[in-house]
Protein backbone atom coordinates (compact mmCIF):
# COMPACT_ATOMS: atom_id res chain seq x y z
CA UNK A 1 0.00 0.00 0.00
CA UNK A 2 1.58 3.33 -1.04
CA UNK A 3 2.47 5.73 1.71
CA UNK A 4 0.15 8.67 2.06
CA UNK A 5 1.79 12.06 1.37
CA UNK A 6 2.51 13.98 4.51
CA UNK A 7 0.41 17.15 4.81
CA UNK A 8 2.34 20.37 4.39
CA UNK A 9 2.71 22.18 7.68
CA UNK A 10 0.53 25.28 7.87
CA UNK A 11 2.42 28.56 7.97
CA UNK A 12 1.86 30.67 10.98
CA UNK A 13 0.42 34.17 10.77
CA UNK A 14 3.86 35.58 11.65
CA UNK A 15 5.50 33.70 8.77
CA UNK A 16 2.88 34.92 6.31
CA UNK A 17 3.27 38.48 7.55
CA UNK A 18 7.03 38.23 7.21
CA UNK A 19 6.67 36.99 3.58
CA UNK A 20 4.34 39.86 2.72
CA UNK A 21 6.76 42.38 4.22
CA UNK A 22 9.65 40.95 2.19
CA UNK A 23 7.51 41.05 -0.95
CA UNK A 24 6.56 44.69 -0.28
CA UNK A 25 10.21 45.57 0.39
CA UNK A 26 11.41 44.00 -2.87
CA UNK A 27 8.55 45.67 -4.76
CA UNK A 28 9.60 49.06 -3.36
CA UNK A 29 13.25 48.43 -4.30
CA UNK A 30 12.30 47.44 -7.87
CA UNK A 31 9.95 50.41 -8.21
CA UNK A 32 12.59 52.85 -7.00
CA UNK A 33 15.27 51.22 -9.14
CA UNK A 34 13.01 51.32 -12.20
CA UNK A 35 12.28 55.01 -11.61
CA UNK A 36 16.02 55.74 -11.33
CA UNK A 37 16.77 53.75 -14.50
CA UNK A 38 13.98 55.53 -16.41
CA UNK A 39 15.72 58.89 -15.78
CA UNK A 40 19.16 57.75 -17.01
CA UNK A 41 20.60 58.99 -20.35
CA UNK A 42 20.46 55.50 -21.85
CA UNK A 43 16.66 55.71 -21.59
CA UNK A 44 16.40 59.04 -23.49
CA UNK A 45 15.00 57.40 -26.64
CA UNK A 46 12.41 55.14 -24.98
CA UNK A 47 11.37 58.02 -22.72
CA UNK A 48 10.96 60.40 -25.68
CA UNK A 49 9.07 57.78 -27.70
CA UNK A 50 6.69 57.28 -24.77
CA UNK A 51 6.21 61.06 -24.47
CA UNK A 52 5.53 61.79 -28.14
CA UNK A 53 2.99 58.97 -28.45
CA UNK A 54 1.00 60.63 -25.64
CA UNK A 55 1.24 64.18 -27.05
CA UNK A 56 -1.38 65.88 -29.19
CA UNK A 57 -0.35 67.02 -32.68
CA UNK A 58 1.00 70.59 -32.61
CA UNK A 59 -1.34 73.44 -33.48
CA UNK A 60 1.52 75.88 -34.10
CA UNK A 61 5.16 75.46 -35.11
CA UNK A 62 8.22 77.72 -35.38
CA UNK A 63 9.80 78.32 -38.77
CA UNK A 64 12.52 75.63 -39.02
CA UNK A 65 14.92 77.86 -40.98
CA UNK A 66 16.85 80.30 -38.82
CA UNK A 67 16.12 83.97 -39.40
CA UNK A 68 13.18 83.47 -41.80
CA UNK A 69 9.91 85.17 -40.87
CA UNK A 70 6.70 83.20 -41.43
CA UNK A 71 5.24 86.04 -43.54
CA UNK A 72 7.96 85.38 -46.14
CA UNK A 73 6.79 81.79 -46.70
CA UNK A 74 4.30 81.17 -49.50
CA UNK A 75 1.63 78.51 -49.22
CA UNK A 76 2.63 76.27 -52.14
CA UNK A 77 0.75 73.23 -50.82
CA UNK A 78 -0.63 71.19 -53.72
CA UNK A 79 1.15 73.18 -56.42
CA UNK A 80 1.92 71.13 -59.53
CA UNK A 81 5.29 69.44 -59.68
CA UNK A 82 6.96 67.38 -62.44
CA UNK A 83 4.65 68.77 -65.08
CA UNK A 84 1.55 68.13 -63.02
CA UNK A 85 2.43 64.50 -62.25
CA UNK A 86 2.26 65.19 -58.52
CA UNK A 87 1.31 67.89 -56.06
CA UNK A 88 3.66 69.68 -53.69
CA UNK A 89 3.45 68.06 -50.25
CA UNK A 90 5.02 70.73 -48.06
CA UNK A 91 6.34 74.26 -48.08
CA UNK A 92 9.56 75.64 -49.54
CA UNK A 93 11.42 78.01 -47.25
CA UNK A 94 14.01 80.04 -49.16
CA UNK A 95 17.21 81.25 -47.47
CA UNK A 96 20.89 81.63 -48.32
CA UNK A 97 22.84 78.40 -48.71
CA UNK A 98 24.20 77.23 -45.36
CA UNK A 99 21.48 78.86 -43.24
CA UNK A 100 20.86 76.64 -40.17
CA UNK A 101 17.83 74.34 -40.24
CA UNK A 102 16.46 73.51 -36.79
CA UNK A 103 13.94 71.00 -35.53
CA UNK A 104 10.47 72.47 -35.16
CA UNK A 105 9.45 69.92 -32.53
CA UNK A 106 10.64 67.51 -29.89
CA UNK A 107 11.22 64.04 -31.26
CA UNK A 108 13.55 61.31 -32.40
CA UNK A 109 15.63 61.38 -35.59
CA UNK A 110 14.48 58.38 -37.60
CA UNK A 111 16.57 58.91 -40.75
CA UNK A 112 19.61 60.87 -41.93
CA UNK A 113 20.10 60.02 -45.59
CA UNK A 114 20.98 61.20 -49.07
CA UNK A 115 18.86 60.13 -52.03
CA UNK A 116 15.73 60.55 -54.07
CA UNK A 117 13.89 63.81 -54.63
CA UNK A 118 14.85 65.18 -51.21
CA UNK A 119 18.61 64.76 -51.57
CA UNK A 120 20.21 65.20 -48.17
CA UNK A 121 17.36 64.90 -45.72
CA UNK A 122 16.44 64.36 -42.09
CA UNK A 123 13.27 62.74 -40.75
CA UNK A 124 12.10 63.42 -37.18
CA UNK A 125 9.32 61.47 -35.45
CA UNK A 126 7.48 64.13 -33.45
CA UNK A 127 4.37 64.61 -31.29
CA UNK A 128 1.45 62.29 -32.05
CA UNK A 129 3.90 60.21 -34.12
CA UNK A 130 3.82 62.68 -36.99
CA UNK A 131 6.93 62.59 -39.20
CA UNK A 132 8.68 65.87 -39.99
CA UNK A 133 10.68 65.94 -43.21
CA UNK A 134 13.58 68.36 -43.81
CA UNK A 135 14.90 68.07 -47.38
CA UNK A 136 17.40 69.51 -49.92
CA UNK A 137 19.97 70.10 -47.16
CA UNK A 138 23.43 71.24 -48.17
CA UNK A 139 24.81 69.22 -45.25
CA UNK A 140 23.71 67.72 -41.95
CA UNK A 141 24.54 68.97 -38.46
CA UNK A 142 27.90 67.55 -37.32
CA UNK A 143 27.44 64.19 -35.60
CA UNK A 144 23.69 63.98 -36.25
CA UNK A 145 22.54 60.38 -36.47
CA UNK A 146 19.49 58.17 -36.43
CA UNK A 147 18.16 57.72 -32.91
CA UNK A 148 19.17 61.16 -31.65
CA UNK A 149 16.65 62.84 -29.36
CA UNK A 150 15.95 66.42 -30.45
CA UNK A 151 14.21 69.45 -28.96
CA UNK A 152 12.69 72.45 -30.74
CA UNK A 153 15.68 74.41 -32.05
CA UNK A 154 18.10 71.47 -32.27
CA UNK A 155 20.36 71.94 -35.30
CA UNK A 156 19.59 69.37 -38.02
CA UNK A 157 21.45 70.73 -41.03
CA UNK A 158 21.86 73.61 -43.47
CA UNK A 159 19.82 74.97 -46.36
CA UNK A 160 20.94 73.71 -49.77
CA UNK A 161 19.87 72.47 -53.19
CA UNK A 162 20.42 68.73 -53.10
CA UNK A 163 18.11 66.18 -54.71
CA UNK A 164 15.70 67.56 -57.30
CA UNK A 165 16.30 71.12 -56.03
CA UNK A 166 19.50 71.43 -58.07
CA UNK A 167 19.29 74.51 -60.26
CA UNK A 168 16.80 76.28 -57.96
CA UNK A 169 17.53 78.93 -55.32
CA UNK A 170 18.61 77.31 -52.02
CA UNK A 171 15.68 76.34 -49.84
CA UNK A 172 14.38 73.87 -47.30
CA UNK A 173 11.48 71.65 -48.29
CA UNK A 174 9.55 71.08 -45.06
CA UNK A 175 6.87 68.42 -44.93
CA UNK A 176 4.74 66.76 -42.26
CA UNK A 177 3.23 63.29 -42.55
CA UNK A 178 0.58 61.87 -40.24
CA UNK A 179 -1.24 58.56 -40.14
CA UNK A 180 -3.47 59.67 -43.04
CA UNK A 181 -0.70 61.06 -45.23
CA UNK A 182 0.80 64.47 -45.92
CA UNK A 183 -0.30 67.57 -43.99
CA UNK A 184 0.12 71.21 -44.95
CA UNK A 185 2.76 72.79 -42.61
CA UNK A 186 1.97 76.37 -43.73
CA UNK A 187 -1.02 77.03 -41.39
CA UNK A 188 0.98 75.67 -38.45
CA UNK A 189 3.99 77.88 -39.20
CA UNK A 190 1.72 80.91 -39.61
CA UNK A 191 0.01 80.09 -36.31
CA UNK A 192 3.42 79.81 -34.66
CA UNK A 193 4.29 83.33 -35.81
CA UNK A 194 1.03 84.63 -34.36
CA UNK A 195 1.62 82.88 -31.04
CA UNK A 196 -1.48 80.72 -31.31
CA UNK A 197 -2.94 77.89 -33.31
CA UNK A 198 -6.30 76.70 -34.45
CA UNK A 199 -7.52 73.39 -33.04
CA UNK A 200 -6.58 70.39 -35.14
CA UNK A 201 -8.86 67.37 -35.41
Amino acid sequence: MPARPRPRPRRSMAQRLRSLLWLALWGAVLWRGGGWLWQQPLMDRPRMLWQITRMDPPTALPVPVEGVAARRIADTWGAARDGGARGHEGVDIFAPRGTPVRSSTVGIVTAVRDGGLGGRQVWVLGPARERHYYAHLDDWAPGLQTGDVVQPGTLLGFVGTTGNAQGTPPHLHYGIYGADGALNPWPLVRAGAQGAGSRRP
